[in-house]
C-alpha cells in the first residue's frame, strides 16, 4: 500500500500500482472513498490508523470490482457502525437489477454481499463531502467535491497515468478505464462537467494527484471530442 498526502483532509493510497482509494479527514474520523480490489481491507485499515484515525464510513464513486473489491471484507472488519454510501444506479446495478439496454462494460461484483445503507443522488453530503453526477463510465458514477478547498475526487472520469486522459480516450499508459467505460457520451459531457467545477487539486482513481489540473483537462476533453 503506497500513501501519499494530497491535502491536509485527503490521503491517496495505491494499490498495486494502479488503483487508488482514499482517505478524507473529518472530526471523528475517516471517509473511505472507494476500496480498491479484493484483499485490502487490512491495508486500508492500517493506513487509517497510521494517519491517526478510523473508517467511519465508506462512500463508492461506482460499482466496479476494482473500486468496491475490499468492500465485503471491510464491512465484516469495521462493522455496523461504518456506513457504506453507493450511487444510486449503481447500486441497484449490484443488487441484479437490469437498468440499462445490452451489456455494461467493466467488471462488476458477482456476489457482493454488503448493502449499501445509503444510495447516493447529485447535490447529498457525505461529511466534508459534496455529491457530483458524473454518469458514463457506469450509469451511476459519481464525483465528490471537498467543501472545504475544492478539491475534486474524479473516480473514474480521468485517469492520470503519463497525462490526464477522459476515460473515453483508449490512452495506451491506461487502457483499461476506456475497455470499462459504458457511454463514451455520457462520460465526456461529464468531464466537461466537472472541469467547469475548475478545481484547484483533481484525484481519480488510477493515477498520480493533478494538482491545478485546469489546462490538463482542457487538454484531455479536446482530444476526447475529437475522437
Amino acid at each position: 500500500m503506497n500513501t501519499a498526502t494530497v491535502t491536509p483532509n485527503l490521503t491517496q493510497l495505491t494499490r498495486l500500482h494502479f488503483v487508488n482509494a482514499f482517505l478524507v479527514r473529518e472530526e471523528d474520523g475517516f471517509t473511505l472513498v472507494d476500496t480498491t480490489t479484493g484483499g485490502g481491507a487490512n491495508g486500508l485499515i492500517g493506513a487509517a490508523e497510521r494517519a491517526g484515525g478510523q473508517v467511519k464510513r465508506i462512500a463508492l464513486t461506482h460499482g466496479h470490482s476494482d473500486h468496491v473489491g475490499s468492500l465485503d471484507a471491510l464491512k465484516e472488519r469495521l462493522g455496523d457502525s461504518v456506513q457504506v454510501l453507493m450511487p444510486e444506479l449503481d447500486a441497484r446495478i449490484v443488487a441484479g437489477e437490469k437498468i440499462v439496454d445490452g451489456k455494461l462494460a467493466g467488471s462488476w461484483p458477482k456476489n457482493l454481499k454488503t448493502t449499501p445503507d445509503v444510495r447516493l443522488a447529485a447535490g447529498d453530503r457525505v461529511g466534508s463531502l459534496e455529491v457530483v453526477a458524473s454518469p458514463g463510465h457506469t450509469p451511476g458514477h459519481v464525483a465528490f467535491v471537498d467543501t472545504r478547498d475544492g478539491t475534486l475526487i474524479a473516480g473514474d472520469v480521468f485517469t492520470s497515468y503519463g497525462r490526464v486522459a477522459v476515460t473515453t480516450e483508449f490512452y495506451l499508459r491506461f487502457p483499461l478505464a476506456t475497455m470499462g467505460t459504458w457511454d463514451k457520451g455520457k462520460d465526456l459531457e461529464s468531464a466537461r462537467a466537472l472541469r467547469a467545477l475548475d478545481p484547484p487539486v483533481m484525484v481519480v482513481g488510477h493515477g498520480p494527484a493533478v494538482r491545478a489540473p485546469g489546462a490538463a483537462i482542457d487538454r484531455a476533453i479536446e482530444r476526447a471530442s475529437k475522437r
